[in-house]
């Protein structure tokens, strides 16, 4: 659950930081912080 918790933060960040983003762009990055949270699983144990 923590690990979702940062993902929708960072995906959150992104959206505002970058609000002249494309929907493509968006759906990329997040796709990437997906990735990025998945390998932060393997390294926090919950």
């Amino acid at each position: 659950m923590n690990i979702f918790v940062i993902w929708l933060v960072m995906v959150i960040a992104w959206n505002y930081g970058f609000p002249q983003a494309s929907p493509l762009e968006d759906v990329v990055v997040a796709v990437i912080l997906s990735f990025m949270s998945n390998i932060l699983k393997k390294y926090i144990k919950i």
